[in-house]
């Protein structure tokens, strides 16, 4: 068994060569067209119409004695999402390019993530029958610009002709040599000695491929068919297989959650350890907690019972009883599960690791709860829904939360006061793609506002508050202290005990921490607050009557409502003390354009805020790489043509936030009942005020 990933830079070829795999093994009798709408894996009416990939999507063929769940992904990058969710199931990967674009935007960030996460990775340099086809300029630029450590396991004849051909080398080359015995003393030796046989070189390979050491080039052309046998057998040979116990610990995680015909809930889960049967009872959750109160979201505290199953073979999904470690399913019957949660025990304790490496951080996007890690750069952009018919606004939620059920990464946000829906996004496609779903699936006709550019806001320095239970103008039952103190960038919220935890009941200490968790979704300017600790240092409460004769009386026994109540002002209190920056996201770019334009490029790119690092001359062109704000890329782009002829290319993806260094400070307009204002506040909370 093989859990496969096809990634690519849009209209690199991924799906055109999944249907040439699948052809090529027998699984389909003829090949469907992306143009046409009749491939296998985009099955939404939306792709079709598009002609992109907008949801991933299992199919499973087979290789002699090896199963293979290739699992499509989408290549533009307002998906990337997508691509998240599958990384955690994947035992290997092939990464597709474009023998005439190359390498893009889009492959370096997927190949940055697959050797960061050590996912073993073939490359396949797609479409050598096309006019422009050049695969040195392309090797040359792989090894520039995604990893030095390849070995190209072939050459082209023909190439930019319809006959093009892969030639597969049938010995081995003296750069295949020098790339392996760098990371194999034993292959060095017989180098050396000059005793190398090729079987000791293609063992070599499969065991460097396999630790990701070393990434094989093939080359070929998912139109002509060109180059599939010799793909096939690396993917056989080079890549290892699933392992895990089918009589462990049943240990899964989820990586896409759809709606049936019914509209009941379809998980599609990779089973790591044991095996789920039909009618079992499940646990499941989010993988970095367990119900204790450690930041764990979502907690452990979820089940449900298992009514259908069905895994992948020969191309479909077919209905089994049970599905076991190492494959792919589909689970019928959990109606409370969500993308990303585990099944069972944890991979760490089925004694399943993960590749990742340890202290390797994600992106510098803020995590919506403590020990959340995102492989990608979470979305910097956001707008508001509007429904064409008020009387829509009931049925728009609804359609909208299960949009984000389906994406986690669509972040919804309820503005009650202005009867509003954000949105979170990558890009202005995806936001076409909402639109066009929420018409096609739920009969909804939607508009946009203007879309805006996420902020996140980090403290500057510690602050602290207290408020006292019997102490005006506390009007809550509760005593709450808490501090707040910067933490390293990537590393989220983090809540803390500096009270002992038995100095009262467990529930009051919860409501303490997820409310802080909530709380700080919106900070002193309205932007979600990421990066520090915040510690509870002072605790108390009113106990209940404890004669058997007495009732319980509200008015002098604490509850968890004076916990949630008092802890936003508390905490409020304790980051204004403290002071918060506003950071705004900040794009790499990579800029290509004649050198005789740059004069005119530099003025604009001031202009817009955009720091060239690096400026390199090759020949007639000029290669400027350096920081621009997110919120400047898509003018940039407009503009770019009329400023270089129309010969510029831009590349840019998210690297990271910056202080907001100019002019005002972006405010977002807050949502909750306002702790800032206590006045306001504890007239919507409480209706009374205090003092």
């Amino acid at each position: 068994m093989l859990n496969l990933g096809i990634l690519a830079h849009v209209d690199a070829g991924k799906t055109s060569l999944t249907e040439r795999l699948l052809y090529t093994v027998g699984v389909i009798d003829e090949i469907g067209s992306v143009d046409d709408g009749s491939t296998q894996t985009d099955s939404l009416a939306l792709e079709r119409r598009r002609g992109i990939t907008i949801k991933s999507a299992v199919v499973s063929f087979a290789i002699d004695d090896i199963i293979v769940n290739l699992i499509d992904t989408p290549g533009h990058p307002d998906f990337i999402a997508e691509v998240e969710r599958v990384l955690s199931v994947l035992d290997g990967a092939v990464l597709v390019i474009s023998a005439v674009e190359g390498v893009q935007a889009q492959t370096r960030v997927l190949m940055r993530t697959l050797r960061r996460l050590r996912i073993p990775t073939l490359i396949f340099v797609n479409k050598i029958d096309r006019r422009g086809a050049d695969t040195d300029r392309v090797l040359r630029s792989i090894s520039e610009r995604l990893t030095p450590a390849i070995v190209p396991m072939g050459r082209v004849d023909g190439i930019s002709t319809r006959d093009a051909r892969a030639t597969a080398h049938t010995g081995f080359t003296a750069g295949m040599l020098d790339v392996l015995s760098a990371h194999d003393d034993a292959l060095l030796t017989s180098y050396v000695e000059d005793t190398v046989s090729y079987g000791q070189l293609r063992a070599s390979l499969a065991e460097q491929t396999r630790r990701t050491l070393v990434h094989p080039v093939f080359f070929g052309s998912a139109i002509t068919g060109a180059g599939m046998d010799g793909l096939i057998s690396g993917i056989k040979e080079l890549l290892p297989a699933a392992d895990g116990k089918p009589d462990g610990p049943v240990s899964g995680t989820v990586f896409k959650v759809e709606r049936g015909p019914a509209g009941e809930k379809i998980a599609y889960a990779r089973m790591f350890s044991g095996t789920v049967r039909t009618r079992d009872r499940l646990t499941f959750g989010d993988g970095d907690g367990e119900g204790d109160g450690g930041g764990g979201g979502g907690g452990r505290d979820r089940e449900g019972k298992v009514t259908a199953i069905s895994v992948f073979e020969r191309g479909s999904a077919v209905q089994e009883t049970s599905v076991s470690a190492g494959r792919i399913g589909k689970l019928w019957g959990l109606g409370d599960i969500r993308i990303g949660d585990t099944i069972g025990v944890p991979r760490q304790q089925s004694g399943e690791w993960s590749r990742e490496e340890p202290g390797e951080q994600s992106a510098e996007g803020p995590r919506r709860q403590s020990g959340e890690r995102h492989h990608f750069s979470p979305p910097t952009l956001e707008t508001v829904v509007v429904p064409r018919r008020t009387a829509d606004k009931g049925a728009l939620h609804t359609a909208l939360t299960q949009l984000a059920e389906q994406d986690p990464l669509i972040n919804l946000r309820q503005d009650e006061k202005r009867q509003e829906i954000s949105v979170s996004l990558y890009g202005e496609v995806q936001k076409e793609v909402i639109q066009a779903t929420l018409a096609d699936e739920f009969g909804l006709d939607v508009d946009f506002r203007e879309t805006t550019t996420i902020c996140v806001e980090r403290p500057v320095g510690s602050g602290e508050a207290v408020e006292f239970n019997g102490k005006d103008p506390n009007p809550f039952l509760a005593t709450v202290g808490l501090r707040v103190d910067p933490a390293p960038v990537g590393s989220g919220v983090e809540f803390r005990l500096e009270v002992e935890l038995g100095s009262m009941p467990y529930a009051f200490f919860k409501a303490v921490e997820d409310t802080v968790k909530e709380t700080l979704t919106q900070g002193i300017h309205g932007w979600q607050v990421s990066d520090c600790t915040v510690s509870m240092t002072h605790s108390g409460y009113s106990p209940r009557q404890s004669h058997a004769h007495q009732g319980f009386d509200k008015s002098m026994s604490s509850t968890g409502a004076d916990f949630r109540g008092l802890t936003p002002l508390v905490l409020m209190d304790a980051l204004r003390r403290a002071g918060t920056q506003v950071y705004e996201p900040m794009h790499r770019f990579r800029l290509e354009a004649p050198a005789d334009m740059l004069g005119a490029l530099l003025p604009v790119l001031a202009r817009l805020r955009a720091v060239p690092q690096t400026t390199e001359t090759r020949g007639r062109a000029c290669v400027l790489e350096g920081a621009v704000p997110a919120a400047q890329v898509h003018e940039l782009e407009q503009q770019l043509p009329a400023l270089t002829r129309g010969e510029g290319e831009l590349e840019s993806a998210f690297d990271h936030y910056a202080p907001v260094a100019r002019g005002t400070v972006p405010e977002r307009p807050r949502t909750d009942h306002n702790p800032l204002n206590r006045k306001e506040y504890l007239l919507n909370v409480t209706r009374r005020v205090s003092g």
